[in-house]
């Protein structure tokens, strides 16, 4: 391919938007995750819990901000295409947000008498919001096709995503607590690695059988040799996972950040691994990154605004988690 600012462009802007989606994922995910793990705490854990997140979730929302910006401003076409077909399941997982955000507020200020509804709303929020988001990733991924199997497909991304995201809070938790609570987390880990890593495993076999590019990209050959360090590594992430949740040892010397890095090494390994199968398609078998891309003059002008923005946003999010590491206290408001 010549490399032309009408080649390039498209491509970079892919990247930063892919990107960006993914630190959402990461980032937002284990907040969702506990979020979700909520109703099985105590109400001073609870309050722990909140307060290990109470820093950065907002913060980490940004992320998804900016991929969405990138879809609209540079892939105006393909942004027409996906927000049409996905409009329910984002108008859900919009409410689902507004309700965390209302809970997260209401639920320290609020009498005791209504600080538990608060806390099953901040929950309910958080698993509405992660199902969404698993069936907007099925649907995309079958290039929103009808039919019986792309919408089985969609629904079983739906479902395991919580259990994706709830092994993220979990690692989380082990990092930002310690006593009781990281031994809960630790039981909580152990609860849904099995869903998880049979899910993704039943998804990573489903996903050729539905869409016809990627078999194609994943089984021909030689791209199986080449590929398969990926669900290699997938499988060592997993190990490791287990290993850790299994021993508690290892957490109690200081490494339950491995549960925590080993969980987003899957993310990673998976993204990565989309990625691939979807290239060149920014909607798969339909629209490519150049067909979708606006002019080339528009790009160059965006390109200005994001080289200014991103790195502000990385610097801050580094900051950001500096500022804040360290064990997470009970979460209390001044009046």
């Amino acid at each position: 391919m010549e490399m032309t600012l009408a080649n390039v462009l498209p491509l970079a802007f892919m990247a930063v938007m892919g990107l960006a989606l993914l630190a959402y994922v990461v980032l937002d995910g284990y907040d969702l995750g506990v979020g979700m793990l909520l109703p099985f705490a105590t109400d001073a854990e609870k309050d722990t819990m909140v307060s290990s997140i109470g820093p950065f979730w907002d913060a980490n929302e940004t992320w998804l901000v900016l991929g969405v910006g990138v879809l609209l401003v540079c892939f105006p076409m393909a942004h027409g295409v996906v927000l049409s077909a996905l409009y329910a399941p984002a108008t859900v997982m919009l409410l689902g947000l507004i309700l965390r955000g209302v809970a997260f507020d209401f639920r320290v200020k609020a009498r005791d008498a209504h600080k538990t509804a608060w806390n099953r709303t901040f929950a309910a929020g958080s698993l509405v919001t992660t199902l969404a988001q698993g069936w907007m990733l099925g649907a995309y991924v079958t290039g929103f096709a009808g039919g019986l199997w792309p919408t089985l497909f969609a629904a079983g991304i739906a479902a395991t995503l919580p259990a994706a995201y709830c092994m993220l809070g979990a690692g989380w938790l082990l990092m930002k607590t310690e006593g009781d609570l990281q031994r809960k987390a630790l039981a909580w880990g152990r609860a849904v690695l099995w869903p998880m890593a049979l899910a993704l495993g039943a998804i990573s076999l489903a996903t050729p059988l539905v869409s016809h590019t990627v078999f194609e990209k994943w089984f021909a050959l030689p791209q199986l040799f080449v590929l398969l360090p990926i669900p290699l590594a997938c499988a060592a992430a997993l190990f490791a996972i287990h290993h850790v949740l299994h021993t508690p040892r290892i957490v109690n010397a200081g490494y339950g950040w491995i549960v925590f890095v080993a969980t987003v090494a899957v993310f990673l390994l998976a993204f990565f691994g989309l990625a691939y199968s979807l290239y060149p398609y920014i909607v798969i078998d339909r629209i490519t990154v150049w067909q979708a891309a606006s002019a080339t003059e528009s790009l160059a002008v965006v390109a200005v605004g994001v080289g200014i923005a991103l790195p502000a946003i990385v610097a801050y999010t580094i900051f950001m988690y500096r500022v804040f590491w360290g064990k997470a206290k009970a979460l209390t408001y001044g009046l």
